[in-house]
């Protein structure tokens, strides 16, 4: 078993790991190389590192790093990606991690590593925690916040059955309050006849909203969104959808539609019709549309907001491992 290190980006392509991230339990759409090309292509500053695992001329492990003023991170950032770290078989969680690190201490110059948003009951966490220290790294282990999700069961029916009575009324109550004011709603998800308009649409929602929210979708945030779903709407990963009443498109959501979850990765409303809920509405009719479509898991990523408590979500710890040589 050996690693083979890379900082040529044309790695995301030849050396394409997707069929490790389908295989391992904990693969999402953000650890996938189609993702993280597209963020290194965008946000990437420091030095690309692409380490993979071989074992007698299979890969069996993949990780994407990034090393910018003696800080090692995995590549994606802190703000727009809410899962990183390796992929691998099942079962090789161990054997990778100890290999990937060794290689990483003895080949990379780096001063500490960062390794964050790694979720709490991943096997990967303690197999890089209980790496780092066999080579004498220090090591500490920190919070990261929080993923709240949904665990789906079979029919819309049983979910609303599954949640406290005044958290079933109050998303009852909220649909047909919008009802009782606005009359008919629908909801469009956007195709790509439409996904111009609707992108434009999603953006302006954003930008109206109060405070840092409003802020985000800068520029380059915009060009990184914009190319998001270009790429993975046609291979029905990226999702924008909207809550219509009339002509006006009240509320938007993008989410991410990979293996047996859905994913809420952002979501804006336009505040005429806040009194109305069109936001809660909306997301309580995507849990609909996820079950109907035999997802699993209904996963409201990283952020420990009040509203997806409403939507019976139970939160998932989220880790981080500081390392230190």
């Amino acid at each position: 078993m050996h690693v083979e290190l890379t900082d040529d980006a044309t790695a995301f392509r030849t050396r394409e790991w997707s069929d490790l991230v389908a295989l391992d339990p904990t693969g999402t759409f953000f650890h996938t190389p189609g993702y993280l090309k597209l963020w290194w292509e965008e946000f990437g500053s420091g030095t690309l590192l692409l380490a993979f695992v071989v074992d007698e001329d299979r890969t069996i492990g993949a990780g994407a790093f990034e090393v910018l003023d003696g800080a090692l991170t995995f590549l994606g950032g802190f703000d727009v990606t809410d899962y990183m770290g390796p992929v691998g078989l099942p079962g090789t969680e161990d054997a990778v991690a100890k290999e990937l690190l060794s290689a990483l201490v003895t080949e990379v110059q780096w001063d500490r590593a960062d390794l964050r948003s790694l979720p709490a009951d991943s096997p990967w966490l303690a197999a890089l925690e209980n790496a780092a220290g066999s080579l004498g790294l220090r090591v500490d282990r920190q919070g990261d916040g929080a993923a709240p999700m949904i665990e789906l069961p079979p029919s819309f029916g049983q979910y609303l059955s599954s949640l406290p009575a005044k958290l079933r009324h109050e998303i009852g109550r909220k649909e047909r309050r919008l009802r009782g004011e606005v009359g008919e709603y629908r909801i469009t998800v956007s195709t790509p006849a439409t996904l111009t308009p609707d992108m434009n649409r999603f953006l302006e929602l954003h930008r109206s909203s109060p405070g840092p929210k409003g802020k985000f979708m800068q520029a380059g945030m915009e060009i990184f969104f914009r190319r998001l779903a270009e790429a993975f709407l046609v291979p029905h990963v990226f999702h924008l959808a909207f809550l219509e009443v009339g002509e006006a498109k009240s509320a938007g959501a993008v989410g991410f539609g990979f293996k047996s979850t859905f994913s809420l990765y952002n979501s804006a409303f336009d505040r005429d019709f806040g009194h109305l809920s069109p936001g809660m509405v909306l997301i309580a009719d995507l849990i609909r549309q996820s079950i109907e479509s035999g997802r699993q898991t209904f996963d409201l990523l990283k952020g420990d907001l009040e509203y997806k408590y409403r939507l019976g979500a139970n939160p998932r710890a989220i880790k981080r491992l500081v390392l230190d040589r």
